[in-house]
């Protein structure tokens, strides 16, 4: 009843909804999942039910349900699987009145994979040669953690699960420091813990990815709902100034390219990179074309023969040194403290200048190579311009078509970098336009912010979400008209 309250509201017209009971308000279909588990099984077998009824009602036929069930409950035995075939049949049977009432899509004659965003980021690292992970289990960042760590005998990784967040980073600066391509997963409250941590990767110039899945705070908030609300502090996180890159994927798919981007970026420019997630694009699920799972490694730029004159932090122009990893002649020093050019601890204040102009000087390298934002929807220039980040790209795109169909002006550019940007691309994108209205998953605008520091906006709208839930395109697209 809960459900059918907050979320009746979005089913379309001519959609189904059905209901775990044997009576229902007018328009709702009556099943007793859970009732009717009891009666042959147990209750939590509630779903053979609903998933009978549910074929039934697109038409489809029960075989590949029971062909799969078989095949998941096989270990536990013949009576066990038995009885999820009987209440697949049983479900059917109570939605027989009602078979074919929707028309379901047929399956594509190409092969598809159903996967979700934490799938498709876990994949991606693993095909692009990450073989260490540290974390501290929390939400919603734990399922590319478990992936990694069920499959670390088929990837050659190991997976660490710490006893904090703070053993997790400085672990993975060991793993860096080692040429171990690492990564580490949290959420805001983990990452908090690991502010000092990212601070000395910065320092000591170690390519590391940070995967930083949000969900709404302060504090511990709601664990288990979603929210763009960690985009500044991800910026920010980590007392003195050092280059990073922020990515942030708009959909599954682009989770797989945009993981192996990060990764790249991270060892192009030995930097830490934050790639950001949410609840919401972790567990959205899609079936689409199967993810490209062939092992591809990314270039770690390690010099694996280096000499006695070797320089771990020597001056370049780019700001990039050359890197080498401990084992060989080469002498790697490593130190938190500011350091000259062979890794040696200085209080030469030239030195210390000239050091920290080194790391800087690799932002303008990195903005040169920065991910221009999508520009959807712009065919003759859009009056309004939808403006968003990670998360909010399908519920945007979407609105832009809904706000075309009702005759509006409309278009949408989508930021899956966030840092750094390339300013010019960004104005050329930007463009002149009547309205921008950016939409976020936070109370601030943090976006808002983040363009307006850089002088890319002036005045905007603002179309903010913080309750944990997702936008819907419906919702977007009618607070832009209201």
């Amino acid at each position: 009843e809960e459900a059918l309250h907050t979320l009746g509201e979005e089913v379309r017209e001519g959609g189904i909804v059905l209901f775990d009971g044997k009576e229902a308000e007018e328009g709702v279909i009556p099943i007793p999942f859970t009732e009717t588990a009891k009666e042959k099984g147990k209750a939590i077998m509630a779903n053979s039910v609903a998933g009978g009824a549910i074929f039934t009602i697109l038409g489809y036929p029960l075989e590949p349900l029971t062909g799969y069930l078989d095949e998941a409950f096989q270990a536990k035995g013949e009576q066990v699987v038995q009885s999820n075939r009987d209440l697949v049949q049983r479900g059917a049977e109570l939605a027989a009145a009602h078979q074919g009432a929707l028309e379901a899509p047929q399956p594509a004659g190409a092969p598809r994979k159903v996967y979700d965003g934490i799938e498709a980021t876990a994949i991606s690292a693993a095909v692009s040669g990450v073989k260490f992970i540290a974390a501290y289990p929390m939400t919603p960042s734990t399922g590319v953690f478990a992936w990694l760590a069920k499959h670390d005998e088929e990837y050659g990784l190991i997976a660490e699960q710490a006893e904090d967040e703070i053993a997790a980073i400085n672990m993975a600066c060991g793993a860096t420091y080692a040429g171990v391509p690492a990564i580490v997963t949290t959420s805001g409250g983990g990452m908090a813990l690991m502010s000092e941590g990212i601070s000395l990767a910065g320092m000591l110039e170690l390519p590391m990815v940070i995967m930083l899945g949000q969900r709404p705070g302060p504090a511990t908030g709601l664990p288990t709902r979603t929210a763009q609300g960690d985009l500044l502090f991800a910026l920010r996180t980590g007392h003195g100034e050092f280059p990073r890159a922020i990515f942030a994927p708009g959909r599954p798919r682009h989770c797989h390219e945009l993981m192996r981007h990060a990764l790249q970026t991270a060892h192009r420019w030995q930097t830490p990179v934050i790639y950001m997630m949410d609840q919401y694009l972790g567990d959205l699920r899609v079936n689409g074309e199967p993810l490209d799972e062939t092992p591809r490694q990314i270039d770690r730029q390690i010099m694996m023969e280096a000499g006695a004159d070797y320089r771990r932090y020597e001056i370049t122009e780019s700001g990039v040194s050359p890197r080498a990893i401990p084992g060989g002649e080469a002498f790697v020093s490593a130190d938190s403290d500011e350091h000259d050019e062979d890794g040696h601890i200085t209080e030469n204040l030239e030195i210390a200048q000239a050091m920290m102009d080194k790391r800087l000087r690799k932002t303008g390298g990195m903005i040169a190579e920065s991910l221009p934002p999508e520009l959807y929807g712009d065919e003759g220039g859009a009056e309004t311009l939808l403006i968003c980040w990670g998360s909010t790209y399908l519920p945007c795109r979407e609105a832009v078509d809904i706000l075309r169909m009702r005759g509006h002006s409309a278009a949408m550019l989508h930021f899956a970098q966030i840092w750094p940007l390339n300013r010019e691309a960004v104005k050329e994108c930007i463009g002149e336009r009547r309205r921008v209205v950016i939409v976020e998953g936070n109370a601030w605008g943090q976006l808002a912010s983040i363009l307006r520091e850089q002088q890319l906006v002036g005045d905007v709208e603002l179309i903010t979400r913080y309750d944990g839930l997702p936008f819907t395109a419906i919702e977007i697209a009618d607070r832009i008209e209201g």
